[in-house]
């Protein structure tokens, strides 16, 4: 696999600039690894609940085939049966690998079997058994353990992500390991998400846990903004730099205390509409901003996604398993509440992301280019393609530069995709700079220099993990 140009002068600047960024280490600064994996260092069960049962990537494509999440051993949250056999899933997996043609998942996939494991073999139906097979062999092995692989990954920073009432008691057993805490291999993200969505199922009973855990009487709106704020030192303390906000939009709003104090009381005496919902979301986005002025921590922005849209895959798996869709978003608009109130303040930090790729040209880039506390975050989710990634720079660069992105960011749950996803970054934005020089656009020693920002030093520095205030 290349995935540079085709053109070949085009194609040796990018083998030359690309060697600049290579064996660079990896910052993983937003995540979804469930972090447990690296405290407990225990084997992978087997390929199937490594590779597939996790991966919505995977399982979705799949669903939209006919074949149903539970046959790929995806948990229910119904009480229906579901596969345990994880031979029984790979060969369903294997069957179907034709689906995954000229697919971002494909390619990470395969990529990984070769370079982690050695498997160079095509899977197939005639193939699965024996694929599984040398897979389940390596996975055996004390070198195929999540500790040994995040070091011959070469990650130096993986950030997982955490709701605020969650103890983070697998982070402090990381801490005590030496993989966690302040400057740590592995670090929390502060995800208030649950907390401030009033339409999330239990939404009360969460802000009753958060009381519980912080002492604060959250029955007030001041007493909620407390508590909040006792948990964010907490993830401080634990190692965290950034905060992660999913709304299903950009839309914020900076009210008056008694405005909120309002829309929070609705929320607990059950009374709170639609309205009032995104209104108390937009709101505690300009909270969280300035909370972040006091505490440092970055906010990461991804809105755009249309939740749970696939109502019956939700009621039978629940959340997080592919039945989630994008949306057009609005920008310009939304964040300019916020971005009155603190856009030009430099502790802030605001790193935006989409689904909605119309935006970038026309108002993300902009946005970015025009006030000190955004940056552009990479392709996410849908478009973290190599495509996406390409349409990316060439839709942005014009407008932001390269230095008001965050770098790349790999979003992933599957573990074992992480140096993958992150070769595939690195390959195209060697493409696209190579590109700039043969133009004549871009001196080569600077493209050089610029991808190796691209690849290690703006991630580390946008997220504060070098330790810069």
């Amino acid at each position: 696999m290349t995935l540079f140009p085709a053109e070949a002068t085009q194609r040796e600047i990018a083998r030359e600039l690309y060697a600049h960024a290579r064996d660079l280490p990896l910052i993983s600064p937003h995540g979804h690894v469930d972090p447990a994996l690296l405290a407990n260092d225990e084997s992978f069960p087997d390929p199937a609940r490594l590779f597939v049962v996790p991966d919505h990537y995977v399982t979705r494509m799949l669903a939209s085939q006919g074949i149903p999440p539970a046959r790929l051993g995806v948990p229910s949250v119904d009480g229906s049966e579901v596969e345990t056999d994880g031979r029984a899933i790979w060969r369903l997996l294997a069957s179907n690998w034709h689906l995954f043609r000229g697919t971002p998942s494909r390619l990470w996939t395969e990529k990984v079997f070769a370079e982690v494991f050695g498997v160079e073999k095509r899977l197939s139906a005639e193939t699965a058994d024996e694929i599984y097979d040398e897979l389940s062999a390596r996975l055996a092995e004390p070198a195929y353990r999540p500790r040994a692989l995040f070091t011959r990954f070469n990650i130096e920073v993986l950030a997982t992500t955490e709701s605020p009432i969650d103890d983070l008691s697998v982070h402090a057993k990381l801490a005590a390991d030496g993989w966690g805490g302040p400057g740590g291999r592995v670090i929390t993200t502060f995800r208030p998400d649950n907390l401030v969505d009033m339409e999330w199922a239990g939404w009360a009973g969460r802000v009753a846990t958060l009381g519980e855990l912080t002492g604060r009487d959250v029955g007030t709106y001041p007493g909620f903004l407390a508590a909040l704020r006792a948990r964010r030192e907490v993830f401080v303390a634990a190692g965290a730099t950034s905060s992660d906000h999913g709304h299903p939009t950009a839309v914020t709003l900076n009210l008056s205390d008694a405005d909120a104090a309002v829309l929070y009381r609705k929320g607990l005496g059950g009374a709170a509409d639609a309205k009032d919902a995104e209104a108390f979301r937009a709101h505690m986005l300009v909270e969280f901003a300035r909370m972040s002025l006091d505490d440092g921590l970055v906010m990461q922005l991804h809105p755009g996604s249309v939740r749970n849209h696939n109502r019956a895959l939700h009621a039978r798996h629940g959340r997080d398993v592919g039945g989630d869709i994008p949306s057009a978003t609005e920008y310009v608009q939304a964040l300019r509440p916020l971005l009155d109130a603190h856009g030009d303040d430099p502790r802030l930090r605001i790193v935006l992301y989409t689904l909605d790729e119309t935006a970038f040209t026309r108002e993300l880039a902009p946005l970015a280019g025009g006030y000190p506390a955004l940056y552009l975050g990479a392709p996410w989710w849908f478009l973290d393609s190599p495509e996406g990634l390409r349409r990316f720079r060439e839709t942005v660069t014009e407008s932001a530069g390269f230095y008001n992105t965050a770098g790349f960011v790999d979003d992933t749950r599957a573990f074992c995709s992480i140096p993958a996803r992150h070769d595939v970054a690195r390959r195209v934005d060697a493409g696209f700079l190579a590109r700039l020089v043969a133009e004549g656009r871009l001196p080569l020693d600077e493209a050089a220099e610029t991808i190796a920002d691209l690849a290690y030093h703006l991630p580390k520095k946008v997220f504060r993990l070098d330790g810069s205030a």
